[in-house]
């Protein structure tokens, strides 16, 4: 259970922010949306399956080095020829047959 004491001196909407986030911190927002509505179980499992996918090519993603985010590139512009970061020498990446155990070098 979450509970914030109103400091003295201190607003009602400072208290109200700090419940907030820790609400946020606890999950119950997340909690609260979703047991919402009920879930098939085919329908939880092709989400589940959806996240997993998603991961696999997000620590792929890390791991190789390529950037996160969509960037900074405006609608519209040119663009060059595209580079391959990773070199030739490395196959393609396939998310369905990623290995996502993580290994660890002595450098």
């Amino acid at each position: 259970m979450i509970r914030v004491q109103v400091r003295p001196n201190e607003p009602l909407e400072a208290a109200l922010r700090r419940f907030k986030r820790q609400c946020n911190y606890a999950g119950i927002f997340r909690l609260a949306k979703k047991h919402a509505y009920h879930e098939k179980a085919s329908d939880r499992r092709r989400r589940e399956g959806r996240e997993r996918l998603r991961n696999i090519v997000m620590a792929e993603r890390k791991r190789s080095g390529a950037p996160m985010g969509r960037g900074n590139k405006k609608r519209g512009a040119k663009r060059g020829k595209p580079t391959d970061r990773r070199g030739s020498d490395q196959p393609d990446f396939d998310p369905l047959t990623a290995d996502t155990t993580i290994q660890k070098t002595d450098s």
